[in-house]
């Protein structure tokens, strides 16, 4: 996204984003914490990534075309932008429009500071509930087929990922930070989601929730 397309955003007025960061629960703390997620920094875009070991439930049909892989990270965007081998400024302005979204599952052996590098990935530990309550938020995302899998798109832009057409419909008020925002709150934390725009934004708050439980 090109600093022209975020311009165009920043003059959209939602500003929930200079809101005081939410307060933490006071059970945070407290409650065990033996899962983790990962929020991933990609340039203007996020992940939400997990251990394949966390995977369960319907969500292991997303395991199956990358055997052996140790993790997945999940990110959301506009599907006309995401599928088109050649960007343009005009095609940029077009994602700004609703339409349909496409979810990229990308397959890891290594861990994602391995893969993205340590300043781009914030490990939050979160509980089993929240993180059946994610699975069950991320699940909700994908668009099944009439036997319930999840539609695969196309391949994805590099070895071990691949498109899956996404539920929701991404626009320049639903980004892919938006949706990361949506899932860090299905996963039980503080993470506010009204005006969430950008990958600084997600990335801020997932760093600022994992002091808080320091």
């Amino acid at each position: 996204m090109t600093r022209l397309v975020l311009l165009l955003l920043c003059v959209v007025p939602l500003f929930a984003c200079s809101a005081p960061a939410p307060p933490v629960p006071d059970n945070l703390a407290a409650a065990p914490r033996d899962a983790i997620i990962y929020v991933i920094g990609r340039g203007w875009h996020t992940d939400i990534g997990l251990p394949a070991t966390e995977i369960a439930g319907p969500l292991l049909a997303l395991e199956a075309p990358f055997p052996g892989v140790r993790y997945l990270t999940i990110g959301f965007g506009d599907r006309t932008y995401l599928l088109k081998r050649t960007v343009t400024v005009l095609s940029m302005l077009q994602a700004l429009l609703p339409g349909h979204g496409a979810l990229l599952v990308t397959g890891l052996r290594a861990p994602p500071e391995a893969a993205f590098g340590d300043a781009h990935v914030v490990v939050l530990h979160i509980t089993r509930a929240d993180l059946a309550r994610l699975r069950q938020r991320l699940w909700q995302a994908f668009e099944t087929s009439p036997d319930g899998a999840p539609v695969a798109i196309v391949a994805g832009p590099y070895p071990g990922s691949l498109f899956y057409a996404a539920a929701e419909p991404y626009s320049g008020l639903f980004t892919c930070n938006t949706w990361t925002a949506v899932m860090m709150r299905a996963a039980g934390q503080p993470m506010p989601i009204g005006g969430v725009l950008f990958a600084s934004q997600v990335m801020g708050m997932a760093r600022w929730i994992a002091s808080q439980k320091e």
